[in-house]
């Protein structure tokens, strides 16, 4: 795996764009984790209240709530870190890179692994900054204090990073379908934000659907499932029912949908050529 790695961080080192992307996802992952009292003070401020309802008093970074609250909001940066495998991916078919390390002895299996080394590094350092930033916020503002409420729930921490894992196996695999790293990107950012989402809506809400077969697929669609892994925590402040752990049942669904995509790459790679 180490190997893997490193093969890939060669290709990627010298890379302008893939450090702008990791530069916009940082700065973007900073301001979502920590800027939320900030956030909350300014509504205040501007009288953005309800019922003369004090919003700066909300306590999302009270433990052990900081982890689902900074995980839920941070999952929607994810497309980001997919745009970076995708451009990867793309850049080895353009460019041939994967045609030259294949006739310099390097397997389509090593390849495969070198991409998901850098998912995986990608998902433990997205994971790892979360958890620092919560701890920092969370000892900071949190009004609830000591070790069992500072790891209550950190499990969140871990389902984020599966949920990068995951989604980036199916833009590793969209780049291995659509060799045209603008079209990949478009075709992720559609689905993932749009198309799956307005597809949900309709089967959720129309009445033609109601009760039918399409509405019972719905947690198995494969973005729905990554959503279900971290669901809505902010409802419980307005004192609604919210499910604050990790359904076994999305993150089955998802595991799932991983092995698919791992399966068919590996199909794509080995049984296809090159070109």
């Amino acid at each position: 795996m180490i190997r893997a790695f490193r093969l890939e961080w060669l290709k990627l080192r010298n890379y302008r764009v893939f450090w702008i992307l990791i530069g916009m996802y940082m700065l973007s992952l900073l301001l979502i984790t920590s800027s939320g009292m900030f956030l909350l003070a300014w509504l205040k401020k501007i009288g953005a209240d309800v019922e003369g309802f004090d919003p700066s008093i909300l306590p999302i970074y009270d433990f052990p709530d900081i982890w689902q609250n900074t995980t839920y909001l941070a999952s929607f940066l994810k497309v980001i870190l997919g745009f970076v495998v995708i451009i990867s991916v793309n850049n080895d078919l353009t460019y041939q890179t994967l045609r030259q390390n294949v006739i310099d002895g390097i397997s389509k299996r090593e390849f495969i692994l070198s991409k998901f080394a850098l998912i995986l590094f990608l998902a433990v350092s997205s994971g790892a900054f979360i958890f620092i930033a919560g701890l920092i916020n969370g000892s900071i503002y949190s009004n609830v204090h000591g070790m069992p409420y500072m790891f209550d729930q950190v499990e969140f921490i871990a389902a984020y990073c599966y949920d990068i894992v995951v989604f980036c196996a199916l833009a590793f695999l969209i780049a291995l379908l659509i060799k045209k790293s603008g079209f990949a990107i478009i075709t992720l950012f559609l689905y993932t934000l749009i198309f799956e989402p307005i597809l949900v809506v309709i089967f959720e809400n129309a009445p033609y659907f109601e009760g039918t077969f399409f509405q019972s697929i719905i947690p198995y669609l494969p973005i729905r499932s990554l959503n279900d892994l971290i669901q809505v925590p902010f409802k419980k402040y307005i004192f609604r029912e919210i499910v604050d752990y990790v359904p076994i049942s999305a993150l089955l669904i998802s595991t799932g949908w991983l092995t698919v995509y791992i399966l068919t790459i590996y199909y794509r790679l080995t049984r296809k050529d090159l070109k």
